[in-house]
């Protein structure tokens, strides 16, 4: 297995992806890539019918063509670096010996119901469990149900990484654009999976540190959560606002979250255990909060704070965990889902997030784009994120 990512700033599409394919040949040598995965900018729209033509037959080689996978993105990654609001086009290359995959395109209503047995989704998808597939993700925001196909896959791919993101980049339905072998899509969800000598590790980072203790929902209705440890959620915040520093006590007037632990047999959860949820109102009435998940009495949940300083420390957290989990394993290439909302709007900067990224794992080829959703599990359940960036590892299984 070998990867290697390369991106141009080029505004010309057929120049961009010639320099992105020189930087791959010098990469992998003589290597034929398997997998190219593309993110193009907006700026590029004109030419997303062109995309998988142009790469067809720049990487092109004695076994054929690789399989184009691929959207179109608001920000773009590739080689390690992040480019927002100017033109960018990256490919990210894996050759994968040993590696079957499989490529899908599944329309809206081509989803089985969420009450059907585990081999409509087997059909669906081209896969059995018993390959141990895992899973590249990309789906169009205005017309595609991710969540439900999210619920699906969970369900029969159980013991499968599934990672991913939402289009971005277009403002209305038809406005992006979804890559897959050698035609283009405007609607609907593409991906790939990915079984045999391959792995795919998530990290997933969602940005936020916990304020005061973990407490158990005690009273809640579907989204409404209205008693912890048998007391209002809203007194809880009362008695909590004043143990905050000032800076704090500031963020949680307009940066409050919820992490809930998604994991039942989790008693004391650590960063990367909570699945982080908006906090949509608050009834000064009842003392009960609008929250952005459906709810059960016994869980686990604490309250959360979001700033660019605590994203970052989210971020070192969990990858240092990661790279202390997996100082083994071989890591060869990675692709990044990442939220709008993060990159230079967040940090004032570019490059933070794949910065963070090379120092803690290393230089490892490193693709992606900035989605408008980000797909990545929590505790062994997949879910649409906010906020979030969302890692894909790849290594050999063997």
């Amino acid at each position: 297995m070998k990867w290697a990512s390369a991106l141009s700033e080029h505004p010309s599409l057929e120049t961009a992806i010639d320099e992105c394919v020189s930087s791959l040949r010098e990469q992998l040598g003589e290597v034929q890539p398997d997998l190219a995965v593309v993110f193009a900018s907006s700026h590029h729209h004109s030419n997303y019918e062109a995309v998988p033509q142009l790469i067809g037959q720049a990487l092109s080689g004695g076994s054929g063509a690789p399989l184009v996978l691929g959207c179109s993105g608001g920000g773009i990654i590739g080689n390690g670096q992040e480019v927002e609001q100017s033109p960018a086009f990256s490919i990210t290359a894996a050759s994968l010996p040993d590696v079957t995959v499989t490529p899908f395109h599944l329309a809206s209503d081509a989803l089985p119901d969420l009450d059907a047995g585990p081999t409509s989704w087997e059909d669906l998808l081209g896969v059995s469990p018993s390959h141990a597939p895992q899973f590249v993700v990309l789906a169009d925001p205005f017309s595609f149900p991710v969540q439900n196909l999210i619920l699906g896959m969970d369900f029969a791919f159980a013991g499968s990484a599934k990672i991913g993101g939402l289009a971005s980049g277009a403002q209305q339905q038809g406005g992006n654009a979804l890559f897959l072998g050698n035609r283009v899509h405007r609607s609907g969800a593409v991906g790939v999976a990915l079984h045999g000598n391959i792995t795919i590790d998530t990290v997933v980072a969602q940005g936020c540190r916990p304020i005061g203790q973990p407490m158990r929902i005690t009273q809640s209705r579907r989204n409404l959560l209205e008693a912890l440890d048998g007391e209002t959620p809203l007194n809880v915040l009362r008695g909590l606002y004043p143990t905050l520093t000032e800076r704090d006590q500031g963020l949680m007037q307009h940066s409050l979250f919820l992490g809930v632990v998604m994991d039942e047999f989790i008693d004391e959860p650590q960063q990367g255990d909570f699945l982080i949820r908006n906090v949509m109102g608050m009834d000064d009435r009842s003392g009960s909060l609008a929250i952005g998940e459906m709810l059960k009495e016994g869980q686990l949940v604490q309250f959360h704070l979001r700033d660019a300083d605590t994203s970052a420390q989210d971020l070192a957290a969990v990858l240092e965990r990661y790279a202390g989990d997996n100082r083994e394993n071989e890591v060869q290439g990675a692709l990044l889902f990442s939220c709008l909302g993060r990159g230079q709007y967040l940090y004032g900067r570019p490059n933070h997030d794949t910065e963070l990224f090379r120092d803690k794992v290393g230089p490892v080829p490193l693709g992606g784009f900035f989605c408008n959703g980000e797909i990545g599990p929590v505790s062994g359940t997949t879910f649409l994120h906010g906020y979030t960036s969302s890692f894909g590892i790849f290594r050999p299984r063997m």
